[in-house]
C-alpha cells in the first residue's frame, strides 16, 4: 500500500489559526484534566477501595510529542491515585496537580512559574470544574462525551471520547498549528 506524501491529518484553517494562540509566540502550555479526558471517566474500584484507571496509549504519545515540540503539558485533576502518578511519571510529566478541585489557581501558578500568559495556553476538559481554565485559555477543547455546558463553551470538540484518543487529537491539533507535526511524523517514520 502506498504511503501518503505528507501527513494524513487535516484541520480547518480557522481551527488551526485559533489553535496557534491569541498572540505571537504560540501555545506554550497545555492543561489536561484526567477523568473524562485522559481516561473514559469511569471509576473501577478494587476490593480494598483502591481505584484503577485505564489510559489510552495514543494519548500518552501525544503528551510526549507536545514536550518534544516545546509545549509543556500540565495535568490538573480533582482526584489522586497511585496509578495516575505512575502513568504521569512514565510519560515524564513534571507539572501536575492532584486532588485540586479549584483548578484556576493551579493553572495560574503554572503560568507564573513558566513566565507565560493565558494567551499562550490551551486546555482540554470535560466537566464544570474545568470551565475556569477552559474559558481563560487562548484555545480550549473538550472530548465528544464532555458535559453539554462544556462542549458549548470550548473552541473545539474532538471527534473522540475521553480515554479513547481525545487527548491525542487535541495534541495533534496543537502540533499541526505549531508547525511541528510533519517533522515529528517524519522522525518517527525514519526510526
Amino acid at each position: 500500500m502506498p504511503s501518503p506524501a505528507g501527513p494524513a491529518l487535516n484541520f480547518a484553517p480557522e481551527l488551526l489559526l485559533r489553535a496557534q494562540g491569541a498572540e505571537g509566540g504560540g501555545i506554550r502550555v497545555a492543561f489536561f484534566d484526567v477523568d473524562g479526558v485522559l481516561t473514559d471517566g469511569g471509576l473501577l474500584m478494587g476490593e480494598a477501595g483502591e481505584s484503577l484507571k485505564r489510559f489510552n496509549i495514543l494519548d500518552g504519545l501525544g503528551l510526549k510529542l507536545l514536550q518534544r515540540a516545546g509545549i509543556t503539558p500540565v495535568v490538573i485533576t480533582g482526584r489522586d491515585s497511585a496509578p495516575l502518578r505512575a502513568r504521569l511519571a512514565a510519560l515524564g510529566i513534571t507539572h501536575a496537580y492532584f486532588g485540586t478541585e479549584d483548578k484556576r489557581p493551579a493553572a495560574e501558578a503554572t503560568l507564573a512559574q513558566l513566565n507565560l500568559r493565558w494567551a499562550q495556553a490551551a486546555a482540554i476538559g470535560d466537566d464544570w470544574p474545568d470551565l475556569p481554565v477552559l474559558e481563560r485559555c487562548s484555545f480550549s477543547a473538550a472530548p465528544a462525551n464532555a458535559h453539554a455546558e462544556v462542549r458549548a463553551r470550548v473552541h473545539w470538540v474532538t471527534p473522540e471520547r475521553g480515554g479513547e484518543g481525545a487527548a491525542r487529537s487535541f495534541c495533534d491539533l496543537l502540533l499541526v498549528a505549531a508547525g511541528r507535526y510533519a517533522a515529528l511524523l517524519d522522525e518517527a517514520r525514519e526510526r
